[in-house]
């Protein structure tokens, strides 16, 4: 979500006593303090649930009349896996005898139970949720603190305090917690049921509690609880791009380049070591000739820092720049270099250890994925993730990168090709036999 949130305000007061919330996650920036859900009258009376500057999570509920908060949880746990899909509920019920029956918080399923302060409301209390306050998600009342990463199915219940297990259930084969997408469940006066399967704000409960788009833009992503879409890994990396320095924007999908001439790169969250994947990425910054694009072994990064791995002539990175190849050494010529608002293309089959690039729909030097002729190299080995670096001296974004999502940040492709795994949306044909770089994807 970046820099956008949403916004209600309701029209009339439902249950103050009793409600819940529950969203699915996913986190593309981390060590930063980000808003999930607020509701907040002015500075002295809100409530907010949030991530705190050191990834834990919390729940605080403050009012002015008295000049104490109402009630904190603050978990010890963190939440730094920027490649799964979190479920959160808040289940609240200040009319329980016990306190610590009054709020509950759960996370894929399990009551979180290890606090590092904890304090309950007063019996009856009545909160700010589903008063006539303005209810944001993703931001704070004054726009700032914004959530970065994605969301999906966000619910508010509003009379009725239910547990993880309306929402989400245990997979009997798997043992992960999965995602129910039709939950049989009451509403109420001011309960939604929004972003469902998309990036829709219409209300797709039985009310029509609509949200609106209060800033930034909202946009779509394939990418969901039941399908994970490859982004790029917040902690492998090298140099100082960074993912603190905006590499976690877009949903992990944006590549920024380093401060120093130093070479800086970043590696994606899903790896292979067999089948076929496709993805894209656009050039953006106005030095692309510096971004080398393509695949790296995994493996052999582990304690790998920061300094020229492609000019250092590593052999356990294949790829392109500049127009040239190169795996181990420069190997010469190899198409072009991708120029501003151009869009690279690469191919990889790890079932006969080959990877194309290509560029707007064309693949360099006659290639054809498809039926396996004109490979840029043919050795590939090890167990193979996205790769990509740069070595320009600005803090500028580099490359938006397309793993399915049918975006190059915010804008969407101009007209989808064709995909015959029909998982993810790219913006030109997907060759046949090869498939979006994503959970589905890794188990066709």
């Amino acid at each position: 979500m970046a820099t956008t949130y949403l916004t209600r305000t309701p029209s009339s007061s439902g249950n103050r006593k009793t409600w819940t919330f529950s969203a699915w996650f996913k986190r593309s920036k981390i060590a930063a303090g980000q808003k999930i859900f607020c509701v907040q009258g002015d500075s002295s009376n809100l409530f907010e649930c949030y991530f705190n500057s050191n990834d834990t999570l919390a729940f605080y509920h403050y009012s002015s009349n008295g000049g104490v908060t109402d009630s904190f949880l603050g978990t010890n746990q963190v939440f730094r896996d920027v490649n799964a899909w979190y479920h959160l509920v808040l289940e609240v019920d200040t009319t329980q005898a016990t306190a610590s029956n009054r709020v509950k918080m759960y996370v894929n399923g399990e009551q979180v139970t290890s606090f590092s302060s904890a304090s309950y409301f007063n019996q009856n209390y009545d909160t700010y949720i589903n008063w006539t306050y303005e209810h944001r998600i993703g931001a704070n009342l004054s726009g700032a603190l914004f959530f970065n990463g994605s969301m999906s199915h966000i619910h508010l219940i509003d009379g009725t305090a239910y547990d993880a297990s309306a929402f989400g259930s245990t997979d009997s084969t798997t043992g992960e917690w999965k995602i129910n997408t039709s939950p049989s469940v009451t509403y109420g006066t001011n309960g939604f049921f929004i972003l469902k399967d998309g990036n829709s704000v219409t209300d797709s409960s039985t009310n029509s509690n609509n949200f609106t788009v209060g800033g930034g833009t909202l946009t779509k992503t394939e990418d969901c609880p039941s399908n994970v879409f490859n982004t790029f890994n917040y902690y492998f990396g090298a140099g100082n791009q960074n993912l603190l320095n905006g590499v976690g924007g877009y949903g992990g999908t944006q590549f920024s380049s380093g401060s120093t001439s130093s070479e800086c790169f970043v590696v994606g969250n899903l790896a292979f070591n067999s089948g076929k994947y496709y993805w894209e990425w656009k050039a953006i910054s106005e030095h692309p000739e510096a971004n080398f694009w393509g695949i790296a072994d995994i493996d052999q990064l582990n304690g790998i820092g920061n300094g020229n791995i492609v000019t250092n002539n590593k052999s356990y990175v294949w790829g392109g720049s500049q127009g040239n190849k190169f795996n181990g050494g420069n190997d010469g010529s190899y198409g072009s270099q991708i120029d501003i608002n151009n869009i690279g293309m690469v191919a990889v089959d790890m079932d006969n250890n080959k990877i194309w690039l290509g560029e707007n729909g064309t693949w360099f030097a006659s290639g054809n994925p498809a039926t396996g002729a004109n490979p840029m190299y043919s050795n590939l080995s090890g167990t193979i993730t996205p790769f990509h670096s740069d070595d320009y001296s600005t803090y500028t974004p580099s490359a938006y990168y397309n793993f399915g999502n049918g975006y190059f940040g915010t804008t969407a492709v101009s007209s989808a090709g064709t995909n015959a795994s029909e998982i993810g949306i790219f913006e030109y044909d997907v060759p046949t036999g090869y498939t979006a770089l994503s959970t589905k994807g890794l188990n066709t």
